[in-house]
Parts: structure tokens; C-alpha cells; sequence
């Protein structure tokens, strides 16, 4: 095993909203945090035969507080595996492992939707001497809230007279209200939820409350009843006390489910959706009493999950591939939110997190589609839908393909570059689109979904033949490096989208395939003419022999078996990338130093060895070990430095599971 320091950690990872991290090395060392890094606030403490250890967060809710610490129970280790992050504490005879699990199983959309992180506690003597233990858990209004001024309310619910769950809300409740990046959801409502016991005591009450059971260890019950109350000062908590009565050397268990009530998850096109798992009717109470009595069935597939992709990823890319995918497949899946349509369809929403805020963007849809190509199908589709519907509307007036259809979590219709022609990425949104479809159909082998939007795909193909083999001044999916004329990375995905277009008109039995193919077959012996700089290809086709960019876009020439481009290119290619690596990897061209993380997994994919691949991937895994940027892992970063420069959370780390498609492992060497 490697010893890894994830840049932070997930926590809860349900959707963009639901998202809360700990970007620390120990769990006791700072608050827990929205992936936004604003405080959503967790505290543990156990108390051991009448000591109190604190074990997660901090104590006092400021960061100037005055709060005496209780003294920690010492972290031992920290394991991120894909849907489970387990950390171990030692101290005064005992052994606490503290579990967060989200069942984010992609083969089961239902349980993927659900709202739900179960935390687990296993407490065991390692002293050999017996030992009274009890367990603090609690949460702060901060998950509820966009700014600390809001007024929240709260209320306990007993279910089924099985689960005592306690709820917390703001008074306003902006239902969808509020749209943007840098943004806490403010409507709904955050619970902790435990099982009923005599072993078990809960209440809402203030945190100053809190500052007294770390002092006291004394427990006090009864509800807080002055209410509403903001968070900026005596906040409110959910808080609960778990006796575990007499430890010893074998292990007692206790869980508890943290689950957040969005009431509305998305609006689509002017009318409110519901997140998956409501599709059929269930309301929120039956859901946590679902959740509830699955815990042991769904900790159990979560486990056998996270074995199967550890060492799937191991045997495919080495012990740091497998770290790098351990951290973000969380993150990958946890920036969207999956709701039906009004039909029951299945759709995927990304959100654009540090970056713009937009909602289902196609090139963030582009780059992390291989995590889902690989495990859920339906998912891909599940971005393109509410693009093949914006696009079909009489609100979409270009002939080539949208780049977003609204800000998060408003799907209302475009709202990139205010719709102006300059500030658009048509190459780039045309490719991906007919390169998406193309994926959709060779890997669910099946390509009646591209038959239900061909005329769309017919005008993006011919847009690209017309425009895509020396592309025009533009934006493409790396805009913060600005226009680009001559692009010779976007001429690629322009050829190769031609010839995704001439694949599924193959494979649908239409006219033309040849046509398209033949087109394409001509345009990339053209850009090999175009674009050689002797040992590599430029960045643009009228730059200097010195430039270079990374060709990401060449990875699907061989995935879809188009075979346009001489598997020289890619060789020579890669080659060159060697020779240019930083510190913390290869840039994403020569004009500056820093790189794209997902397009360097995709560069690091077509090598032709083990070892190329590891070379290539290794720097990755040492920014992410070394960086001191502690944020949910950034795809945009310097590779001399090391600092993230924008952009964290976001779903694109989906791209780092492309290795996983190749039909054949790299041969050894």
C-alpha cells in the first residue's frame, strides 16, 4: 500500500449541495467544509471510561474561538477507497474506526440518488482491560444555509417508531431560488438521523451546548425552543450521544445516516424536477426507513465494490493510479444530480463547480464520460438529453452544438458568453456531442439513441465538414487559455466527430457513412501535413516548429476503433510529452505551465506501456500528495508549483477512468 495524503477528503458526497470534505491531515484538525471551503460543521467525540477525545472538528464553531480543545484521540490512519473513506484513532486502551460511506453504486440509479452518507463507528479495546465508552456525534445549521444571516428552524420526527430523525431549515425556503457557483443550498432541510434505543439519547440545541458537553461530558436533553434562530451566533445543532456500554476486544458498531431533503432538485425549463429516487412516489420518510433497514446489504456491496475497483485500477495503471482513482470517484459522480423527466427518462446534470456555475455543460460532460461509459450507460445519456432538448428548441438559434443549458440548478436554457457567436465553442461542442453519441452506441452496443436526435447530429457533421479542419478563431474547452485560431487539438476532434458521425450512420444502417468517412480519412492525412514539427505536432498549425500541445482529443481514434491517424502520431506524441514533464506532470501546452489533469490521464492512456503510463500518471499522484492547495481535487493546476489556479469538485476527474476502457491491457515493460 501507498501512503497518500488526499488534497482533502471526501466526507458526504451526495450532489453538489450535499458535499462536505475535510481538507486536513487529521480529521481534528479543522472544521469539516463544503467543497466551496465555507464550514459545514461535524464535531466526534468519544468518551472513554469519563475522558473526553475529540476525534472529528473542532469544538468552537469561530475561527478566532476562545473554546478550550478537548484533547484528541490520536488519528492512526486514513484510507480513501471509492465509495467508503475509513479513518482509525488509537488512545487510552481503545480503537475507533470511523467510517463515511455513500452507496454511489452506479449500477443501481435508485440507491446512486438516494440522499444518504451512513457514518459508522467500530469501537474495540486493544489494551486488553474492558473500557466504558460513549460516542458524541453532531452537525451544525451551516449545511442549510448560503449565508450565516439566514434564520433556520428545526424539529425532531420520530419514524415508524424505528428511526428518531431530527431536522434543521431555513424560515425562507427559496425553493431553487438561487443559482451560481459559490453557492450552499438554502431550501430544503439537513437531518441526523439514528435508530431508536435506550442505548442512544438526541436533541436539537444550541452549540454553546455543545461547549459544555466538551468540558462536562454530560449530555442535555430537551429541545432548544427559541426559534428561528441565524447561524452567526448561538447556532443551532442535531446532536446525539451513543453509550456503548462495556468495551473489550471485540467490536461494537454503531451507524448513523446524515441525508438532506431537497424538496426540488433541479429546475427544467421553467418547471421543478425531483431528485431519481422520488420517481415513483416515495416520500422522504419511507426513503430514510428504506435506507435504514438496507444498511447492512448496502455497506456490503459498498465493500465489495471498493475491492473490485481497487483492484481493477491496480492491475491496470499500479498502486498510484488506483490511489488517484480511490479519491475521485466520489467526486466524479457527487458533481451532478440525477432526476427523471416527466416521462421517467433519466437525466444527469454537472454542475460547474469553481469555474462558472453552469449546469450540464457539455465540455465537462466530454471529459468525464469515461467513468460512466465503463459502469452506467444511461448516465451519458443522461447529459445529453437536456442538450438534444435545448437544442431543438426554437430558443437555439446556431447551427452548431450549446454549450450549457443554465446556471446550477436552473436548466432554463443557455447562458454561456451571453449567447454572443464570439464567445461560443462550436468545433468543440459539435465534436463532443457526436462523439458522445458514438460512445454511447459502441459501448452499450446499441446505436438507437443517436437515431432519436439525428438531425441534430446530421447539422453538427456537416458544420464540423465544413469548418472543422483549421478551425477559425475560438474558444474550445480550455477557454481560460483564451481564442485559439488553427487549433490543431480541436481539428482533431472536428475529424474524429466527422467520422463518429460516419460510425453510427454504419451502424444505423443509414446513407453516407462512406461519405463521412471517406471526408475525415482525407482531413487527418491533411492535419498530419499541417501540423508535423518533426519529432511532435504543434499547437496550432501556423505556429513555430517549438510549440506543442497535448492531443488528448487522438484518444478516441483508437477507443472507437476509427483508426484515421497512424499510431506513429500518438507514439511520436507521447515521446515528446516526456521530455517536457514538470515536477507535477506535463503541461497543457507550451505556452504555459500549467495542465489539465483529465487530459493528461487521456494523453497518459495511449501510451503503449506499463511503465510510459506509470511515468506519465506518477506526477499526478505527487501533486495531489504534495499540493498545498487543500481542496476537493482541481483539474487545473501548476506543474512546477503545484497550486491549484482555479476549478475543484468537478466532474471531469471522471476522465481519469479512460484506462479502464481499453479492451486490451498495455503490455508489460
Amino acid at each position: 500500500m501507498t501512503t497518500f495524503r488526499p488534497p482533502s477528503v471526501p466526507l458526504i458526497t451526495v450532489d453538489p449541495y450535499f458535499s462536505v470534505w475535510s481538507a486536513a491531515d487529521h480529521l481534528y484538525d479543522d472544521h469539516t467544509r463544503h467543497w466551496t471551503n465555507k464550514t459545514q460543521g461535524m464535531v466526534g467525540m468519544i468518551i472513554i471510561d469519563g475522558k473526553i477525545r475529540r476525534f472529528m472538528g473542532k469544538v468552537g464553531v469561530r475561527e478566532a474561538s476562545t473554546v478550550e480543545e478537548p484533547d484528541v484521540l490520536n488519528q492512526t490512519n486514513l484510507t480513501v477507497e471509492p465509495v467508503t473513506t475509513r479513518y482509525t484513532f488509537e488512545g487510552e486502551g481503545i480503537a475507533l474506526e470511523v467510517h463515511f460511506t455513500t452507496p454511489l453504486l452506479l449500477d443501481d440509479l435508485e440507491l446512486l440518488s438516494r440522499p444518504v452518507t451512513y457514518v459508522t463507528f467500530h469501537v474495540r479495546a486493544i489494551d486488553g482491560q474492558g473500557h466504558q465508552v460513549k460516542i458524541y456525534f453532531d452537525v451544525t445549521g451551516e449545511w442549510c444555509v448560503h449565508t450565516p444571516d439566514q434564520q433556520v428552524t428545526w424539529e425532531s420526527h420520530v419514524i415508524n417508531e424505528q428511526l428518531h430523525a431530527m431536522s434543521i431549515g431555513t424560515v425562507e425556503q427559496p425553493i431553487l431560488k438561487r443559482a451560481g457557483d459559490d453557492t450552499r443550498i438554502d431550501w430544503g432541510y439537513m437531518y441526523l438521523v439514528v435508530q431508536r434505543s435506550h442505548q442512544s439519547q438526541s436533541v436539537i440545541h444550541a452549540v454553546s451546548k455543545r461547549e459544555e458537553y466538551a468540558r462536562s461530558g454530560l449530555f442535555k436533553t430537551g429541545d432548544d425552543s427559541i426559534q428561528p434562530k441565524s447561524i452567526s451566533g448561538d447556532m443551532a445543532i442535531m446532536a446525539t450521544e451513543m453509550d456503548l456500554g462495556l468495551i473489550h476486544e471485540e467490536p461494537a458498531s454503531r451507524y448513523l445516516m446524515l441525508a438532506y431533503d431537497d424538496i426540488h432538485a433541479i429546475e427544467y425549463f421553467h418547471k421543478p424536477l425531483n431528485a431519481y429516487w422520488k420517481k415513483n412516489g416515495m416520500t422522504f420518510e419511507e426513503m430514510l426507513v428504506k435506507a435504514a433497514d438496507q444498511y447492512e446489504e448496502v455497506v456490503q456491496r459498498c465493500d465489495r465494490f471498493n475491492r473490485e475497483l481497487l483492484t481493477e485500477s491496480q492491475a491496470t495503471g499500479g498502486n498510484q493510479y488506483r490511489d488517484i482513482l480511490a479519491l475521485t470517484y466520489r467526486q466524479a459522480i457527487a458533481a451532478h444530480k440525477l432526476v427523471a423527466d416527466e416521462a421517467g427518462e433519466v437525466l444527469f446534470f454537472s454542475k460547474e463547480n469553481f469555474s462558472n456555475g453552469c449546469i450540464a455543460t457539455v465540455d465537462v460532460s466530454y471529459p468525464s464520460i469515461p467513468l460512466f461509459l465503463r459502469y452506467n450507460i444511461e448516465l451519458v445519456k443522461g447529459m445529453m438529453r437536456p442538450i438534444y432538448k435545448y437544442a431543438e428548441s426554437t430558443d437555439w438559434t446556431f447551427d452548431f452544438a450549446p454549450h450549457d443549458v443554465g446556471t446550477y440548478p436552473q436548466a432554463n436554457g443557455q447562458v454561456y458568453g451571453e449567447n454572443k457567436l464570439e464567445y461560443q465553442m462550436p468545433i468543440e461542442e459539435c465534436g463532443n456531442m457526436l462523439l458522445m453519441a458514438a460512445t454511447v452506441g459502441k459501448y452499450e452496443k446499441n446505436a438507437e439513441f443517436a437515431r432519436e436526435h439525428w438531425g441534430l447530429l446530421t447539422t453538427w457533421a456537416s458544420y464540423l465538414l465544413q469548418h472543422g479542419l483549421d478551425p477559425d478563431n475560438q474558444l474550445c474547452t480550455d477557454d481560460f487559455a483564451g481564442h485559439l485560431a488553427h487549433n490543431a487539438n480541436l481539428s482533431i476532434k472536428a475529424i474524429l466527430g466527422i467520422a463518429a458521425y460516419a460510425y453510427m450512420c454504419d451502424e444505423l444502417g443509414l446513407p453516407d457513412g462512406a461519405i463521412y468517412r471517406e471526408a475525415a480519412a482525407k482531413m487527418a492525412k491533411e492535419w498530419s501535413s499541417m501540423a508535423t514539427a518533426g519529432d511532435h505536432y504543434k499547437l496550432t498549425f501556423d505556429s513555430s516548429d517549438e510549440s506543442w500541445s497535448m492531443k488528448y482529443n487522438l484518444v478516441w481514434d483508437r477507443l472507437l476503433d476509427l483508426n484515421l491517424f497512424p499510431k506513429e502520431v500518438a507514439a511520436k506524441e507521447l515521446a515528446y510529452y516526456q521530455l517536457k514533464q514538470n515536477r507535477y506532470g506535463l503541461p497543457l501546452d507550451s505556452r504555459e505551465t500549467y495542465t489539465k489533469s483529465d487530459w493528461l490521464v487521456w494523453c497518459a492512456s495511449m501510451s503503449e506501456t506499463q511503465l510510459q503510463f506509470e511515468q506519465m500518471i506518477s506526477p499526478l499522484w505527487d501533486f495531489m500528495n504534495e499540493t498545498s492547495s487543500r481542496v476537493p481535487v482541481t483539474d487545473w493546476y501548476d506543474t512546477i508549483t503545484g497550486k491549484q489556479l482555479n476549478f475543484q469538485n468537478r466532474s471531469v476527474v471522471g476522465g481519469f477512468f479512460i484506462p479502464l476502457l481499453r479492451k486490451t491491457s498495455v503490455s508489460k515493460s
